[in-house]
């Protein structure tokens, strides 16, 4: 890739200078708005904000806001450039990849002879990836903005000659496939350690450190056998669970102690109602989430929270041991779903001494680390990746690089080597050096 042999200012606020051979045109003169009907057989799609148009059915089923009427759905065909009006702002923007039917929020454009739609997606995300789309607003709702056609079509756009919006579209749609390809196998890479992650907790806090010594049956369907020498008790008994305080955001005032909602962290407070250390559960929200600190915080009303008032284990090898117990799934309450404090008393737990717990909270504590240091790692590839990404995509759909002889040069389809090539697939040594 290198860059145009000479430039010129576009005269377009957000974009800067392009190379010297494109031309600017208004966005009326390069798609033009459709109001197809709809047919029996379409099926419903939907602009997602990572500019997928595709069949709701192709990415999920749940979550949505169904109509009970598809008052003013129109009919929208495999190529059309599809913007959703008050989504736009935040990437909703992209080319469908299927037949079907859409919301009437969404404006369903065909591109003019001069225009490819792929290549104006992509141009159209980085816009609002900038902030422009955003800066247009009209609209009343916040952090939301209406980009309809009639804000669309009076947008002067960059137009690159016919050929090169393909090549650019062809390059960015090869090189997004390559880079989404390496992140997914960063991802399950790092599931993998998460799940290692658990499996050296719970084996630690059900079997202790001692392969060798002699095993009794824990009467816990899910925990097998535990040492001879531990007692399986209810969790009433080795700690109680004490309700978080409520306050505000807007009462949360001073830097002192970090304030933990049930996902951990959520601000911080000139006071605390814990001692230190201390153990943080999910009550709502996050229910059963089990968060550790050496400090003391403020633990809020969404929220349950153990100290040394509470319990007299070592809290360090409590909250191992509260992560394999299951939390996350002892709730009564299915309208508003949420941790049943009483009925988590009654799970059965491995309990051994506290000089035990001590060197098992320990060795978990230097096990765990090695493996928490390899998922930021992980994270921090795939982190990088994102931004590469972000910036490759910019500086070549608005022109600061030429890749149209990379473009060129592109297989039509990537075969198996290439899709395994640099991908970050998982290697046994990734996992077997924090073992």
């Amino acid at each position: 890739m290198e860059t145009y042999p000479a430039y010129k200012p576009s005269g377009i606020e957000w974009l800067g200078d392009v190379p010297e051979h494109w031309a600017t045109v208004k966005g009326k003169w390069l798609f033009v708005k459709t109001d197809r009907a709809v047919r029996v057989e379409d099926e419903v799609i939907t602009c997602f904000r990572d500019g997928t148009v595709t069949l709701r059915k192709n990415r999920r089923t749940s979550g949505f806001t169904e109509s009970l009427k598809e008052i003013g759905y129109q009919g929208i065909r495999k190529g059309d450039l599809v913007i959703h009006a008050m989504d736009g702002s935040a990437g909703a923007i992209g080319v469908s990849d299927s037949d079907g039917k859409g919301s009437p929020v969404y404006s369903v454009c065909t591109p003019q002879p001069q225009s490819n739609a792929h290549y104006f997606a992509y141009l159209l995300r980085e816009m609002a990836r900038r902030g422009w789309i955003q800066a247009l607003a009209k609209g009343i709702r916040e952090r939301s903005t209406d980009f309809r056609f009639s804000e669309f079509a009076q947008q002067i756009l960059p137009l690159p000659p016919l050929p090169e919006q393909r090549a650019i579209a062809r390059y960015l749609e090869y090189m997004d496939r390559r880079i989404q390809r390496y992140i997914e196998a960063k991802e399950r890479l790092n599931g993998l350690l998460e799940e290692q992650k658990r499996a050296v907790i719970n084996l630690a806090v059900t079997r202790g450190l001692d392969p060798d010594a002699p095993l009794k049956p824990s009467g816990v369907e899910w925990s097998g056998d535990v040492p001879a020498h531990w007692e399986v008790r209810r969790l009433k008994h080795v700690c109680r669970f004490i309700y978080g305080d409520s306050l505000p955001s807007e009462a949360r005032v001073g830097d002192e102690f970090a304030v933990y909602g049930s996902n951990g962290p959520v601000g911080s407070h000139k006071s605390a109602n814990t001692l230190a250390p201390c153990i943080v559960i999910g009550r709502k929200g996050s229910f059963g989430k089990v968060n550790y600190s050496q400090y003391a915080v403020f633990a809020i009303d969404t929220t349950f929270y153990v100290d040394r008032r509470s319990t007299s284990a070592d809290i360090k090898w409590l909250s191992y041991s509260l992560r394999t117990l299951g939390l996350d799934a002892i709730t009564k309450d299915s309208a508003i779903p949420g941790l049943d404090r009483e009925e988590a008393y009654s799970t059965r737990m491995a309990y051994c001494d506290l000089p035990e717990q001590r060197r098992i909270a320990d060795h978990l504590d230097r096990t765990t680390s090695k493996i928490d240091d390899q998922i930021e790692r992980v994270e921090m590839q795939i982190e990088l990746m994102k931004e590469y990404r972000t910036r490759l995509i910019a500086d070549v759909v608005t022109g600061k690089l030429d890749v149209r002889e990379a473009a060129a040069g592109l297989p039509d389809e990537m075969d198996e080597d290439e899709l395994s090539e640099g991908s970050g697939e998982p290697r046994g040594s990734e996992l077997a050096e924090v073992r």
